[in-house]
């Protein structure tokens, strides 16, 4: 019988579904000949942890479920007693049987003490231990990165999955409103992660049905979020456009009772002047402007260069030779949305969220539409992409790379180790 680890239960479902205990000469902890005659399937939801197994005590063949924990006593800390879903469990497998547990009906529930090379645990424990920037850095370099790339589309949908609930909740803020909550969760983008937070904050301050009553005036659209963002109040005096602004916004915050974002929220410091607040905000407002019901445009696009070209948008002619009110530039440059940033936007706006729409509007070619963006796109360059490209794995279009991001963020972080190919396959490793 092996020791208890200090490891998690996962790594006992690792086991039992690789078949990598010790299956010779079986017993129940009663002491009847046992044989597994099928592990059963690995079940992610609720309940009993593998569905439909079969397994064979002395002679009679039962089929149904199997319950697996370090302690046999965990059956009733995790509260299985009494609980309905578990009344189907024919095996319960553990490190140490310290007890008996009853179904309600009073029969004994058969357990196994299983066992396993005490090698797979020495690999996983070393994998938990590592310091490295992936656990498995160090023995990466002996795997052909293909055999990442098997597991791209799993990983994927997965990262696709985790944004479904964000998305979700906006859309329950907002009464299911599609427009609404695209537009509020496109301007927090527009933020990218510096100013994310006081983008979304503009974005509720400034409702989208507001911004549809003047979109026929970029003016107008403009006075309306700058005034919104709070950096109008930022000086009493400027040049003619900054009062002119605010003047305007006077007007508009009293006939819609705006609440102005606090202006300190922004932030300047450590951007290039090209993604000041102040820049976005102006493309922002030329995007609405230019887009009218552009969700509904999004869902008729077929082509990424007919997306992209969507989100082509410039800065007013002001923000030519400014970054910031009132400080003119020494240098004239048109400030439009670069490639790179619309190339973002899709990814982390427009992607997941014609993903979620095709589900629950159950138009399954949205859903295809989305994933095939995405391989149609270039790779995204951050610090995590080039970390695996040092690793030896070139990402090379955005679906590999948002799959590389969820591996390392949710994966590899957490030490989820048993999730991933080359975690597998190091752990099973007999040296």
């Amino acid at each position: 019988m092996n020791t208890l680890k200090p490891i998690p239960e996962e790594f006992l479902h690792f086991i039992w579904e690789n078949r990598l205990f010790f299956s010779e000469n079986l017993k129940t902890t009663g002491g009847e000949p046992l044989e597994i005659l099928n592990t059963g399937r690995r079940n992610s939801d609720s309940g009993p942890d593998f569905f439909n197994a079969k397994v064979k005590i002395g002679e009679t063949v039962w089929a149904g479920n199997i319950e697996i924990h370090k302690k046999v006593s965990d059956w009733e800390r995790h509260a299985h007693t009494g609980d309905k879903a578990y009344e189907n469990v024919i095996l319960h497998v553990v490190e140490l049987a310290d007890k008996k547990v009853f179904r309600e009906n009073g029969t004994e529930i058969a357990s196994l003490e299983f066992s396993w090379p005490e090698q797979f645990t020495q690999n996983y424990q070393k994998l938990l231990d590592a310091k490295t920037w992936i656990a498995c850095e160090e023995q990466f370099y002996h795997f052909d990165p293909v055999v990442l790339r098997l597991g791209f589309n799993r990983l994927m949908i997965e990262r696709l999955e985790d944004k479904t609930g964000e998305i979700i909740r906006g859309l329950e803020q907002n009464q299911y409103n599609w427009n609404e909550t695209f537009y509020q969760m496109l301007a927090r983008m527009f933020g990218f992660k510096v100013n994310s937070v006081p983008f979304g904050l503009l974005a509720k301050a400034v409702p989208l049905h507001i911004l549809a009553k003047h979109k026929n005036s970029l003016f107008q659209l403009e006075a309306l979020l700058f005034g919104a963002s709070g950096l109008l109040n930022e000086e009493l005096l400027g040049d003619d456009y900054f009062l002119e602004l605010r003047k305007e916004f006077g007007f508009l915050h009293k006939k819609y009772q705006l609440a102005p974002v606090e202006a300190h929220l922004w932030k300047f410091m450590r951007l290039r002047p090209v993604n000041f607040p102040t820049i976005r905000i102006s493309q922002l407002a030329a995007l609405v402007y230019h887009s009218q019901g552009l969700f509904s445009k999004i869902v008729d696009t077929e082509k990424v260069e007919d997306l992209r070209e969507l989100f082509r948008v410039k800065a007013s002619e002001y923000w030519d030779n400014h970054y910031r009110f009132n400080k003119l530039s020494p240098r004239k440059h048109v400030k439009e949305l670069g490639e790179n940033s619309i190339d973002t936007l899709i990814v982390n706006v427009v992607v997941p969220f014609l993903f979620v729409y095709g589900e629950r509007q159950n138009r399954h070619h949205l859903k295809n539409r989305s994933l095939d963006f995405l391989e149609k796109l270039q790779p995204e360059k951050n610090t995590i992409i080039n970390k695996w490209k040092k690793l030896g794995v070139e990402a090379r279009s955005a679906f590999e790379t948002q799959a590389l991001l969820q591996l390392k963020n949710k994966h590899c972080e957490n030490r989820k180790c048993l999730s991933c190919p080359i975690g597998n396959k190091l752990v099973k490793t007999v040296h």
